[in-house]
């Protein structure tokens, strides 16, 4: 949007047209009407920021602490001593296996769904492609079944 209206200051327009290509494929125009409040101050956001440029100040971000900045990793820490630790890695080795196995049989679900399939559902789970052609998957309620597996 910003260099949509900088660009329609510049040249005096009173609209423009911004055009997309989705990650889908799809091709959306989206018009744009000149907005001078907007404008006005994205040039004034501008002039101050090529200022700093030209002086090496630093910008200032409307009044509020900048961010700061990642403190880089150089410690080793031994944290035996840390119940919170404890019991996190505790669960974490019991879930590893089965999280695992999990990953897998997601796999081998999504190449079991036939490709023509939008929905396939059996066995306690349902398994939805999306328009994209994503699979997820969702449990459902076990209904009292003499079917065998197959």
């Amino acid at each position: 949007m910003a260099q949509l209206q900088h660009n329609m200051w510049v040249i005096a327009a009173r609209n423009a047209v911004l055009s997309i290509i989705t990650g889908g494929g799809k091709w959306v125009e989206i018009k744009v009407h000149a907005d001078p409040l907007y404008q006005h101050l994205l040039l004034t956001a501008e002039k101050k920021f090529w200022r700093c440029v030209q002086t090496g100040e630093r910008p200032v971000l409307f009044n509020i602490e900048t961010p700061r900045p990642r403190l880089e990793a150089v410690k080793v820490v031994d944290m035996s001593a840390s119940n919170q630790w404890a019991e996190l890695a505790a669960t974490y080795l019991r879930t590893r296996e089965a999280h695992g196995e999990h990953e897998a049989a997601k796999a081998d679900l999504k190449k079991a769904m036939p490709e023509d399939a939008k929905e396939a559902t059996g066995h306690g789970i349902k398994a939805k492609r999306s328009k994209s052609g994503a699979i997820s998957f969702e449990a459902q309620m076990m209904e009292e079944s003499n079917a065998p597996v197959q």
